[in-house]
């Protein structure tokens, strides 16, 4: 009953995805794929005092891969860009409760993955 549960979740998440769509004037633009199954997703997002004011993504996706960043979305507005990039595997795999396997683990962790990177960058060009 329970994994049921965490399923209609993800499945929620991939049909009514929270903070999709496209911000205006980003700081900060990504587009992460998962070539190995067709996922893109397109992150862009604002920064205010160190920490992320909106967020947005677009793109064709699975359900793990859109469900994955709109869970994480939600969870990160608002938070420090230094507790984002302490964000890890486990923490998604926390988030999503479902057992994945090796073969959809690029889908769970692409949204993190392509948001870490993003803010890699920001960092990389001020340095």
């Amino acid at each position: 009953m329970t994994n049921t549960l965490y399923r209609e979740s993800i499945m929620e998440h991939y049909r009514n995805p929270r903070n999709y769509g496209k911000l205006e004037n980003p700081d900060l633009e990504y587009l992460g794929e998962n070539l190995s199954c067709g996922d893109s997703l397109r992150f862009t997002l604002k920064m205010k005092k160190e920490k992320l004011d909106e967020i947005r993504f677009t793109g064709e996706a699975c359900a793990i891969s859109k469900a994955a960043a709109s869970m994480l979305s939600e969870k990160i507005l608002g938070i420090f860009i230094e507790d984002i990039m302490k964000i890890r595997k486990d923490d998604i795999l926390k988030m999503l409760n479902i057992e994945i396997g090796p073969v959809r683990m690029k889908c769970a962790l692409l949204p993190l993955e392509s948001i870490q990177t993003a803010i890699r960058g920001k960092n990389d060009k001020s340095a």
